[in-house]
């Protein structure tokens, strides 16, 4: 098995501190040669009987066996609800290999948000000359909405839905975050407008003050 060996240097410690360090690596190691070869000997005088031992029967059942030597393993049978928008924001560019049937179809969508895996996207979704001019969007911040994952790829497929604009502006980032969380920040309809008073100022009358806890 792989072994780490660890040592302490102390930097206050210049004039002996690097041999100190040597010689503590070089003792370690020397211990676990020793060890090693220890435990080899034992195993080479141990081994006819492990060898009959392992002849007798063995434990087929994995419930007969001690905890300690089990892994537990689940699997999802069932998606409840989805809590994720699939809607990511980031930044498109070409593909690596430019001989690929693949270069001329799709473009790289790369999510900000690294748990987001990143995305194929149709070169119809992206500005007309990205292709030719693709540093001009290096720093453009865009929507991709993911449509697809096939459990053989590493890569999800999905659609641009907007440019945003450029990144590191608060109202393109803003509205980055605002549509990953699913947040409607749409304007208000005539019809929730309506139910504010039309009459202002507007004031909280006495009376309809003394009901309420003033948490101002």
């Amino acid at each position: 098995p792989d072994v780490i060996i660890e040592a302490q240097f102390d930097d206050n410690d210049t004039e002996h501190g690097q041999d100190h360090l040597q010689d503590v690596l070089t003792d370690d190691i020397k211990k676990l040669s020793l060890d090693t070869g220890e435990k080899g000997k034992a195993a080479g005088v141990t081994g006819v009987h492990r060898a009959k031992q392992d002849d007798g029967p063995k434990v087929s059942d994995p419930r007969l066996l001690p905890d300690e030597f089990l892994q537990r393993t689940a699997k999802v049978v069932y998606i409840l609800e989805k809590k994720h928008s699939r809607a990511a924001t980031g930044f498109i560019k070409l593909l690596a290999d430019r001989n690929s049937e693949l270069f001329k179809r799709c473009a790289m969508f790369s999510p900000v948000d690294h748990r987001v895996p990143r995305v194929y996207v149709p070169l119809a979704d992206c500005p007309p000359d990205f292709v030719t001019k693709p540093e001009a969007y290096s720093q453009m911040l865009f929507i991709c909405r993911i449509v697809d994952w096939k459990e053989d790829s590493n890569f999800a497929s999905g659609q641009l839905c907007k440019s945003l604009g450029q990144a590191g502006e608060i109202e393109p980032e803003s509205e980055g975050i605002l549509t990953e969380y699913g947040v409607d920040f749409s304007d208000f309809s005539p019809e929730v407008l309506e139910c504010l008073p039309q009459n202002l100022p507007w004031v909280i009358s006495p009376g309809e003050l003394a009901k309420r806890r003033d948490l101002r």
